[in-house]
């Protein structure tokens, strides 16, 4: 598992508009990268309609937030869609980022294999992370006061 002080790995994953994202786009900027199971799940829609009412709040931290999921591009628009979703969300249909974060499922539920790991990530400025939790509870959400403790502490930097 990756941890905090250790570069983070590059990605190169595909939005909701069908554009391109790279660890590069966030250089000078932090931000949190949250890998998700899957779209409209019962935990994966609490998690992800959290960070958009506390989008402010993250933003008051100099921070940006990336929510990634395997599921299609497409699939993910109109999740993106249905709740207002009010940050960029992002495809790991290749199961590449998941692979290189530590946060795939080798077997999820009903024996899908490739499923990514509820985890959060913060990564800082200079793309060195900064706080790293993966989980192995489909249903536990990370621990977000800590996220927020960690980007105050950038902040100051």
């Amino acid at each position: 598992m990756l941890k905090p002080g250790q570069p983070a790995p590059d990605f190169n994953l595909v939005d909701t508009d069908k554009q391109t994202v790279t660890l590069a786009d966030y250089k000078g900027k932090n931000l949190m990268l949250l890998f998700f199971p899957f779209a409209w799940t019962g935990t994966c829609t609490k998690e992800v309609c959290l960070m958009r009412d506390d989008v402010s709040v993250y933003t008051n931290l100099n921070s940006e937030i990336l929510a990634v999921s395997v599921d299609s591009p497409h699939a993910l628009r109109r999740f993106k869609e249905d709740y207002n979703l009010n940050y960029r969300v992002a495809s790991d249909f290749n199961k590449e980022a998941i692979e290189a974060y530590g946060a795939r499922y080798d077997s999820f539920s009903l024996g899908m294999r490739g499923v990514a790991k509820r985890s959060a990530f913060v990564i800082d400025k200079e793309g060195i992370i900064r706080y790293a939790e993966v989980l192995e509870n489909a249903s536990d959400l990370p621990d977000f006061e800590k996220v927020k403790e960690v980007l105050q502490s950038l902040r100051i930097l």
